[in-house]
């Protein structure tokens, strides 16, 4: 009777080990038929070969990647392009995506790191950065796979710049592709970008305007802005090999319709037969999806943000292009219709004698002599004069309103443009609290600049004579604000 239910027990228990076993290998097999039908949806056939290169340039060893198709004839010789970096650090990472859709499409691609020596926030050479591309230009054409009559350049923003030099100076650069290129220079493209971070923060009225105009010529005046003035121009006229120039239709670093109109009018005097300008629908900047150019939809993430997904007929329209070039099949130069654009791009002058620098300058030094000598010189001759200064704190008060409206102003543009606009927000009535503070500064200083000259007036017969220099001074000083004032926006709504 025991054996009987032992035997009963251990049946039951191996029928049931079976069962679980069948059913374990049928959800295997299931998990593995998954993941086949999964790898099978983008054949490895597909995925470009990359290899790592290394070339020199000015005595600096630069590194690479070289993607080529995979799927090609052994002794095929196919066209390359050498991707040109936009403004920053520029590691090769970001630009994977454009390299692997010029792969695909039968086009050897050279991505490579753009160097650090000789390129910062502070310092920066178009040329130099122009050699280095010729350098890795070299290094393509010098491959097996690669027809060195057919190798060209793609360039990002600031590598329009670049490229259009590059492409300038050597004869082997055989075509040449950008993506939101300005046709302005970099200064007047930079306060166009940051007009538009500003307006996308809600900040509106006169301060956008101190930007663009007063604050870009003290940033170019300063040195700190490298390149402020590079002319692109000369460049694109010198350029015959067939050009393919596209911008995003929500470009809001560069100014897409002036900037085309540049290139256009910059092709034709060249002669250039072979000039393509378009407009990629749904696309910021670089060319990838955005919806207001904004923000960044889909894409790789790089270094912790999105680059936004490079859409099909932005990639369409650069490889059958590159396509026909490589085949001899240029096309003839044409123009899409220029989209609507925002705000219009301002250069720094108007030419006006009061922007002359001598005049400015000669006008920020009467003022901090006026605002900051009238303290220094008081706390000098304290005692002598101690007790018989009746203006003294009205004429405190401009001293102190008038330097901080000055000082405050010139370091606060001098911040918006090295921070490019970030964490710049409306406050209240489209203005930044910096901003508002400073035009009550602005208007705190006039008022103490008629107490000043009232109470000045009234007492004058009380006051010795070096009481009498200085406060005229500060008056001056006061009465000369007004117009500097004005030319600075601050008393505007």
């Amino acid at each position: 009777m025991h054996n009987t239910w032992l035997t009963r027990i251990s049946s039951a228990i191996g029928r049931y080990s079976i069962r679980c076993s069948v059913l374990v290998a049928v959800v295997v097999i299931a998990c593995l038929g998954s993941s086949m039908s999964v790898a099978g949806a983008v054949p490895a056939d597909d995925d470009p070969i990359q290899e790592e290169v290394s070339f020199q340039s000015h005595g600096l060893t630069l590194h690479g990647t070289v993607f080529r198709p995979r799927s090609v004839a052994a002794d095929a010789k196919l066209p390359g392009i050498v991707l040109v970096h936009g403004a920053g650090p520029g590691p090769r990472a970001k630009y994977v995506p454009e390299a692997e859709v010029f792969a695909r499409a039968g086009i050897v691609t050279l991505a490579f790191d753009k160097r650090t020596d000789g390129y910062s926030f502070m310092e920066r050479d178009f040329g130099l950065l122009a050699d280095d591309v010729l350098a890795g230009l070299a290094t393509l054409r010098g491959r097996a796979d690669v027809d060195p009559a057919q190798a060209g350049l793609w360039a990002l923003s600031e590598g329009g710049w670049v490229a259009t030099q590059a492409a300038a100076k050597s004869p082997d650069v055989a075509f040449l592709v950008t993506i939101g290129a300005s046709g302005f220079d970099p200064l007047r493209t930079q306060t166009w970008n940051l007009g538009n971070q500003l307006r996308h923060a809600a900040v509106s009225g006169a301060f956008r305007d101190a930007v663009a105009r007063p604050g870009a010529l003290l940033i170019s005046e300063t040195g700190a802005f490298p390149e402020a003035g590079y002319d692109t121009v000369p460049m694109l006229e010198q350029l015959r090999m067939p050009v393919l120039a596209l911008w995003g239709e929500h470009d809001t670093l560069t100014p897409p319709a002036e900037s085309a109109a540049v290139f256009q009018r910059a092709l034709e005097h060249a002669g250039n037969q072979h000039a393509t300008i378009r407009f990629v629908p749904g696309a910021g900047h670089t060319g990838h999806a955005t919806t207001d150019g904004f923000d960044k939809v889909g894409g790789l993430v790089v270094d912790g943000k999105p680059l936004g997904a490079l859409g099909p007929e932005y990639a369409d329209v650069m490889t059958s292009w590159v396509q026909s070039v490589a085949a001899g099949r240029a096309p003839l130069s044409s123009a899409e219709p220029v989209p609507a654009q925002v705000d219009t791009s301002q250069a720094p002058s108007s030419g006006a004698w009061y922007e002359a620098a001598a005049v400015r300058y000669a006008t920020l030094v009467l003022l901090l002599i006026g605002f900051a000598g009238y303290p220094l010189s008081a706390w000098i001759g304290r005692r002598a004069e101690s007790g018989r200064n009746p203006v003294r704190w009205p004429a405190r008060w401009l001293s102190v309103t008038g330097l901080v409206a000055v000082v405050g102003t010139l370091g606060y543009l001098v911040w918006i443009f090295a921070t490019g606009g970030q964490g710049a927000a409306a406050f209240v009535a489209g203005r930044t609290l910096p901003w508002l503070l400073l035009q009550i500064c602005t208007f705190a200083a006039l008022l103490a600049t008629a107490a000043t000259a009232l109470t000045w007036w009234r007492a004058r017969g009380q006051l010795s004579g070096a009481v009498r220099v200085r406060l005229t001074l500060l008056i001056l000083a006061g009465v000369l604000f007004i117009p500097w004032a004005l030319y600075w926006r601050l008393l505007l709504p």
